[in-house]
């Protein structure tokens, strides 16, 4: 009598388990579910001065919950430059379409790291700078009147190489920042802020991706840290596919109103 070769009897009993798994209604649902899901783009959140990653915190969520892969990027905040190349190295690395998504700052950074990216299907701006090549943050911020964060600045953090760190001053954090986030949260935001140079808020900005890539634009009317006035010209000039306004919405709208954030995100990331 012949031995049973266990390892044949379980190969067996693998394949076909595995043959009437596959023909499963259920397991068809979840295989398709997975493969639909691999075909959207993946959203990478780019937070700007003054903010932290976590300021994505109740957008990432929504755009999860749509079966999209969120990356929330630690910007450096050292240089648009520098900032933007790290950007695009995370972009790089990820196979298969890509929405870039910058706050305030962060708008620069995924202007220039989306430029020559044939992955990056859109941009979404929120509360955020859209420069032309050769513009600076500084140069946008004063073109509108409204704009009160010089005002608002605490003293310079020297770093010795002639470049100074910025941050709000805490006391003055809700009013200027986030007027229209509860008291308790703007006061962690404000002890949570991450500092810009001076030199980041000064440099040129290179050559930028939105004359090539769908943009969509949100902010609010009573941001204080970019005049309004200041985004619906980037916003035009940019050709915005989409504009939304949000009215009394301070300069972090995707913390006070996560869902309009989330919701014009969304659609950039679906848009054929």
């Amino acid at each position: 009598m012949k031995m049973l070769n266990v390892k044949n009897l379980l190969k067996a009993t693998a394949f076909a388990f595995g043959l009437m798994a596959a023909q499963s209604p259920a397991f068809a649902a979840d295989t398709a579910a997975a493969n639909a899901a691999n075909t959207k783009p993946t959203i990478l959140l780019v937070h700007g001065a003054f903010a932290a990653s976590d300021s994505w915190d109740g957008v990432a969520p929504i755009l999860q919950d749509e079966g999209y892969r969120v990356i929330s990027v630690a910007n450096p905040l050292r240089s648009v430059s520098g900032d933007a190349a790290y950007t695009r190295s995370l972009i790089d690395s990820i196979p298969g379409d890509v929405v870039l998504v910058g706050h305030s700052y962060g708008g620069p950074v995924i202007s220039n790291a989306a430029t020559g990216a044939a992955n990056v299907k859109a941009l979404v701006y929120v509360a955020s700078f859209a420069p032309e090549k050769g513009e600076t943050i500084a140069e946008l911020a004063g073109k509108f009147p409204g704009g009160t964060l010089g005002e608002a600045l605490a003293a310079p953090v020297p770093l010795g190489n002639g470049v100074n760190d910025l941050y709000i001053d805490p006391a003055k954090f809700h009013a200027q920042f986030a007027a229209d986030v509860p008291a308790e949260k703007a006061r962690l935001m404000a002890i949570a802020q991450r500092p810009v140079t001076d030199f980041a808020l000064n440099e040129p900005s290179g050559d930028i991706a939105w004359k090539d890539v769908p943009s969509y634009h949100i902010y609010g009317t009573a941001d204080k840290n970019i005049p309004p006035a200041a985004m619906e010209f980037m916003a035009k000039r940019a050709n915005s596919k989409e504009t939304v306004v949000i009215d009394g919405a301070s300069h972090v709208v995707m913390v006070s109103h996560p869902k309009e954030v989330a919701d014009l995100i969304l659609k950039a990331a679906s848009a054929n």
